[in-house]
C-alpha cells in the first residue's frame, strides 16, 4: 500500500495535469448561464459533462506522460498502475462531494437565483446528497480506469491496437443495441420504466461493476506495456 502511496504522489508532480480540474467547473457554469440561465427552467446540466470528460483525460495522461520515468525509477508497471488508480479514486470521491454540495447548494438556492438546473442531471444526479456523491464519484473513477486502460493499449500496441481497441468496444454497443431493439428491451431510452428502475436499485453498482472490470483489464494490460 505504501508503494501504491508513493506513486500517487508521484503523479501529482505534474501538478499542471491536476491544477485543470478547480477551474473546468467554474469555466462551464459561466457558459450555461450565458446560454440558458436567462430561460427559467432550463437544463444546462449538460456542460457538467466537460469535468467527467476530464477525468478520462486524466487517466489517459497518467501512462504516456507518467509512466515511463515512474520506471526508470524501478517502480513495478503493477505499483504504477495501482498507486495510479488509487490516486483516481481520491480525486473522484473529493469531486463526487464537492458536486454534491454544489447541488445542494443549487436547490437551496433555486437554481442559483435563476431557476437553472446545472449539478442536478435528471435521472442519474438529481437525488440525496449521498446518492449524487456516490454515483458521481463512481462515475468519475469508472472514466478514470477507463482512460488509463486506452493509455496502456497505445502504450504496448500503438496507433493500429488503439483503433483495434475502439472498434472491438463499438462492434459490441452495436450488437448490444441490436440484441435490445430485437427483444424490445429500452433500457438506454434514459425516459423508460426500465431505466428509471435500474437507477433506483443499483444504477451505481452497475456503473462499480464496469469499473471493477475496466482496472482488472488494465491490470491484464499493463504487464508487458513498452515505453
Amino acid at each position: 500500500m505504501s508503494t501504491w502511496v508513493k506513486m500517487a504522489r508521484y503523479n501529482l508532480q505534474r501538478r499542471e495535469n491536476y491544477l485543470v480540474l478547480p477551474w473546468i467547473l467554474p469555466f462551464c457554469f459561466a457558459i450555461a448561464v450565458v446560454t440558458v440561465g436567462r430561460q427559467p427552467g432550463r437544463n444546462g446540466a449538460a456542460y457538467l459533462a466537460s469535468y467527467f470528460i476530464y477525468f478520462f483525460t486524466l487517466g489517459l495522461q497518467a501512462v504516456g506522460r507518467s509512466l515511463p520515468f515512474a520506471l526508470t525509477l524501478g517502480a513495478s508497471r503493477r505499483s504504477f498502475y495501482s498507486g495510479t488508480a488509487l490516486l483516481g479514486a481520491v480525486l473522484a470521491m473529493l469531486s463526487g462531494l464537492m458536486l454534491a454540495a454544489l447541488q445542494s447548494t443549487e436547490r437551496a438556492t433555486g437554481g442559483w437565483g435563476m431557476s437553472m438546473r446545472f449539478f442536478r442531471v435528471p435521472y442519474l444526479l438529481d437525488g440525496p446528497w449521498y446518492d449524487t456523491w456516490l454515483t458521481s464519484a463512481v462515475v468519475l473513477f469508472t472514466l478514470f480506469v477507463y482512460g488509463i486502460w486506452y493509455g496502456i493499449v497505445h502504450s504496448r500496441w500503438g496507433l493500429l491496437g488503439t483503433l483495434t481497441f475502439i472498434a472491438a468496444q463499438t462492434l459490441v454497443i452495436v450488437a448490444g443495441v441490436l440484441l435490445a431493439s430485437f427483444e424490445h428491451w429500452r433500457f438506454w431510452s434514459i425516459g423508460s420504466p426500465t431505466f428509471a428502475g435500474l437507477t433506483t436499485v443499483g444504477l451505481t453498482g452497475v456503473i462499480a461493476a464496469l469499473a471493477g472490470l475496466l482496472v482488472v483489464g488494465g491490470q491484464a494490460t499493463i504487464r508487458r506495456a513498452t515505453v
